[in-house]
């Protein structure tokens, strides 16, 4: 069995616990024994140092290419959603959209889909505390507040990233 390529979006600020819960939980899963099921790497926008929230150096050796030789790509809690995606990010992930991957959302980083315009028309969800912000935002979302996890078509968003281990 061919094993499922994930790629999953690193930036300045990212939270240690919301980029390692992809790799835990993914990287761990196995298709056979011995045989893993999902291959997990990270991307920034550019290979490069970057930051976590909690000042630890990370360096991430795929710039923003890695999405479209992914199956999966998964954008954790976007650390500061007032903060828009930039257009390169948003770039590459309407192309990868328009391959048909799996896009994954994490906790606010369903912001960032949301940015990108991928969840236009689309149900969604993300963490409570910044439903309305995320409603504003995206007038065009059919956002679902009450619920834990929304899959719609390709694109999935979680109100939380820990979510992501009921999900294994």
């Amino acid at each position: 069995m061919q094993s499922i390529r994930v790629a999953v979006l690193a930036f300045n600020g990212v939270s240690l616990f919301h980029l390692s819960v992809p790799g835990v939980v993914l990287g761990t899963a196995q298709s056979a024994p011995g045989e893993p099921r999902y291959e997990v790497s990270y991307c920034a926008e550019s290979p490069a140092m970057i930051r976590s929230d909690q000042g630890i150096g990370l360096q991430v050796t795929h710039g923003l290419e890695l999405m479209a030789t992914c199956d999966v790509i998964v954008i954790p809690a976007w650390g500061d959603q007032s903060v828009a995606a930039s257009a390169p990010l948003v770039k590459a992930l309407q192309l990868a959209n328009a391959q048909g991957k799996l896009m994954v959302g994490l906790c606010l980083g369903a912001f960032v889909l949301g940015d990108a315009g991928l969840l236009d028309g689309k149900e969604a969800t993300t963490h409570w505390a910044a439903r309305e912000e995320f409603a504003r935002r995206f007038p065009y979302v059919r956002f679902r507040p009450e619920v834990l996890y929304v899959s719609d078509g390709n694109i999935m968003t979680s109100a939380g990233t820990c979510l992501l281990y009921t999900s294994k």
